[in-house]
């Protein structure tokens, strides 16, 4: 019997091209699962066969864990502690074997040790060929429509498949079998069968790469796309920098009659794409990125990461876009949040925020109105800047003398003390429960104490816009760190 099997595993070898060892492992592996069907429980076979003489023995095996885990599967799973009693040098991690009575190959069901062996055996060919497409450097799978697969598209090259889902489709698109398709290779995903390769077509990588392929001067090094943001099927905005000074971006994007341009857009179901010139200078990056609109002025948010951008009345719904489309392009593509106003907000904006201020210092510098407009005037914008920036700075304000300057820097820095000491014992009043939530940084609990949020339940209980305003954190982060307080609410529910 022995002597079949290794004439059958050379047969099977030579027949899928694959190596003996990978039949072997297949064999051995049949072996493993029938023995494990003659125990109670989840245990864990291990069949070493000889490669020359056909000869095998059969193991039950333990994996040593940690004593303060305990046993997840006392099956097949035994404490370092009992584990020393038996091996004297053994590691946590380490199996330790005993020997038991081989099954033989002849009660094996034919079957199902063929079926495992032709299992493995594709398996094999499957990770070969996989293996060597993905050798070959590829970023865009182009093939055919081979099937439908539970709403995903199931896209076949050569003999290799990748999956397009649904929600990374073009909108509006509509395949069929049999259409050429072409898709970006996101990821490898050898758990899903049949189609290991994900694919996406609405993913900003993907219409960089068709630029790359279009625009040889971005292979060259002289051109580089610097970010990408789509409505996918609508319209998109790349940014591009020229590192020769001799290459204009924009235009060897576009190409000759916009060649290169709507090769790309045709490519994406007539998806619009505005080239932007990429800068540095984050607010003449926002400037650009608005495009077509005409900015008047910009003010830079730093601490918050914003930008108020004013824009005349003709310019406002540009600006914005249909459905507030191209704000939004353009804030993806600059990771900058853009507010958008007319001069009328962005004044009424100003005056706002100047009254705040002079409320501010008036209260905490204990000064009149007169001296907190004259540093609103010089561009103080915190008790930071009054207490902190250079002496020489404030010293060159007309209306201050050198003794005013010194009185008002020190007010500055009891105000801020005194604040900081506020701050450190609302800080205390936080309770355990929400110090512990995960995702939560000394950082946001000291901005939740400042708002009066003080327990899991009372951020619980905020709406989204109100978390962002005392947080500053994204629409997005707020919604997830909520869902993330409301998660005991849900769990005692179903418990009861």
């Amino acid at each position: 019997m022995n002597r079949e099997m290794l004439m059958l595993v050379d047969a099977i070898s030579r027949e899928k091209n694959v190596e003996r060892d990978v039949v072997f492992g297949a064999v051995e592996l049949a072996l493993a699962q029938a023995t494990k069907k003659l125990y109670q429980g989840e245990v864990d076979i291990r069949v070493s066969m000889d490669r020359d003489s056909g000869d095998y023995e059969t193991f039950r095996r333990w994996l040593v864990v940690p004593d303060d885990q305990g046993l997840q599967n006392p099956d097949a799973e035994e404490l370092l502690m009992d584990a020393s009693d038996r091996v004297a040098d053994v590691e946590v991690g380490d199996f330790i074997e005993e020997p038991i009575e081989s099954l033989p190959i002849g009660r094996i069901g034919a079957m199902a040790a063929k079926q495992v062996i032709l299992q493995k055996i594709r398996d094999a060919e499957r990770e070969m060929l996989l293996n060597d497409f993905m050798s070959r450097g590829e970023k865009i799978f182009v093939g055919t429509v081979k099937r439908l697969d539970k709403g995903d598209i199931i896209v076949e090259s050569g003999r290799v498949e990748g999956r397009l889902r649904r929600s990374e489709m073009i909108a509006k698109e509509n395949l069929r079998s049999g259409d050429r398709v072409r898709a970006m290779i996101m990821e490898v995903d050898l758990t899903l069968r049949g189609a290991p390769i994900i694919l996406s077509r609405s993913a900003p990588e993907f219409m960089i790469e068709l630029f790359r392929q279009e625009v040889p001067e971005i292979e060259q090094g002289l051109l580089e796309i610097k970010s990408c943001a789509r409505d996918s099927g609508s319209r998109a905005k790349i940014a591009v920098l020229s590192h020769d000074k001799r290459v204009d971006p924009i235009g060897t994007c576009v190409g000759v009659r916009g060649s290169r341009v709507n090769a790309v857009t045709n490519e994406l179901a007539g998806e619009r794409v505005d080239i932007v010139l990429w800068s540095e200078d984050p607010a003449q990056f926002v400037i650009g990125a608005l495009a077509p609109a005409n900015v008047s002025s910009i003010v830079v948010d730093e601490e918050k990461h914003a930008m108020d951008v004013v824009v005349d009345e003709e310019n406002l719904a540009i600006a914005i876009g249909r459905g507030g489309q191209n704000v939004r392009l353009a804030s993806e593509l600059t990771g900058w949040k853009i507010n958008i106003m007319d001069a009328n907000e962005s004044a009424q904006k100003q005056a706002e925020e100047t009254t705040t201020l002079r409320a501010l210092f008036m209260e905490k510098l204990d000064v009149d109105e007169e001296i907190s407009d004259i540093l609103i005037s010089e561009g103080f914008t915190s008790l930071e800047e009054v207490a902190y920036v250079p002496i020489q700075e404030m010293l060159e304000i007309e209306s201050f003398d050198e003794d005013t300057v010194n009185e008002l820097r020190a007010r500055a820095k009891d105000a801020l003390l005194t604040m900081e000491i506020a701050r450190e014992e609302s800080v205390e009043e936080v309770s355990q429960d929400l110090r512990t939530l995960e995702g939560l940084s000394p950082e946001l609990i000291a901005q939740l104490a400042d708002g009066g949020v003080h327990t899991r339940d009372e951020l619980a209980d905020l709406a989204v816009d109100e978390l962002t305003e005392i947080t500053g954190q994204s629409t997005e982060d707020a919604t997830a760190l909520i869902m993330k307080a409301r998660e005991h609410w849900f769990t005692s529910a179903a418990s009861q």
